[in-house]
C-alpha cells in the first residue's frame, strides 16, 4: 500500500467509524448493527475506489458483512456489550459507539488489506 493509499484509507475508514459511532449512539438494541452494516457498505466502496477497483453496491454489502461477521466473530463479548449496555440508560450512549468505533476500525483495515490484495492481482 503506497503511503497516499495509506493515507486515504486512514481518511476513508476514520470517518465511516465516526459515522457508525453516531448511529450506534441511539438506544435501542439492534439498531446499532444496522448503523454498522450501512457504513461498512459505504466504507467498502470507498475504499474499493482508492485501489483502482469498482464493486456493486451488492457485492459492496457482502465483502462489508463478511468482515463485520469476522470482526463479531473474533470480539463476540464487545459485539453483546454493545448491544446490552444499550438497555443502561446514559452508560448504552457511550460504551456502544466506543466499541464501535474500535470493531469498525478494526474491520475497516483488515478490509483495505484484503481489497489492496484483490487489485493489485488484477
Amino acid at each position: 500500500m503506497t503511503e497516499d493509499q495509506e493515507s486515504k484509507c486512514h481518511y476513508i475508514i476514520h470517518s465511516h467509524a465516526v459515522a457508525a459511532a453516531a448511529g450506534n449512539a441511539v438506544p435501542v438494541p439492534g439498531l446499532g448493527i444496522a448503523a454498522d452494516m450501512v457504513t461498512m457498505t459505504s466504507m467498502t466502496m470507498s475504499l474499493c475506489a482508492v485501489f483502482g477497483g469498482s464493486l456493486t453496491q451488492e457485492a459492496a454489502k457482502a465483502l462489508a458483512i463478511a468482515a463485520i461477521k469476522n470482526t463479531m466473530l473474533k470480539q463476540p463479548i464487545k459485539t453483546l456489550t454493545k448491544e446490552l449496555s444499550k438497555l443502561i440508560p446514559g452508560l448504552g450512549q457511550i460504551v456502544a459507539p466506543s466499541i464501535s468505533v474500535v470493531m469498525l476500525e478494526s474491520a475497516g483495515w483488515v478490509l483495505a488489506k484484503e481489497l489492496e490484495q484483490k487489485f493489485s492481482n488484477a
